[in-house]
């Protein structure tokens, strides 16, 4: 899995946008302004949103993941040579999760899913 695969995957998310807001090259992937997936500048990793704490922790526990720097405790790291399968689930899985908190107005100008 590479980094560009990890971009196009994000990029296919209806209404996804791509921004480097720390500057340096990052890739920040958002829906309706909040993110769901982030890779640093230099980083062999994808930062993505789970359902819980208890997810990531497990996810964690079981070795598919890693802690998320900077990020709150329910974000993991998932390695970017993850399984492609496995990789794609848990993006499209953390857009859905940060979509569906987004404020009604907001999900109302948003492309359907």
């Amino acid at each position: 899995m590479s980094r560009e695969l990890v971009n196009e995957i994000c990029a296919a998310q209806p209404g996804a946008e791509w921004s480097d807001p720390w500057g340096g090259g990052h890739d920040c992937w958002k829906i309706g302004g909040k993110t769901f997936a982030v890779t640093g500048t230099v980083g062999s990793h994808v930062s993505v949103k789970t359902d819980s704490v208890e997810m990531a922790e497990f996810l964690i526990e079981t070795g598919v993941a890693e802690h998320a720097a900077y990020l709150h405790r329910s974000w993991v790291a998932l390695p970017l040579d993850s399984a492609p399968d496995e990789l794609a689930h848990r993006i499209r899985h953390s857009y859905r999760l940060v979509r569906g908190a987004l404020p009604k107005k907001v999900q109302a100008t948003l492309p359907s899913l």
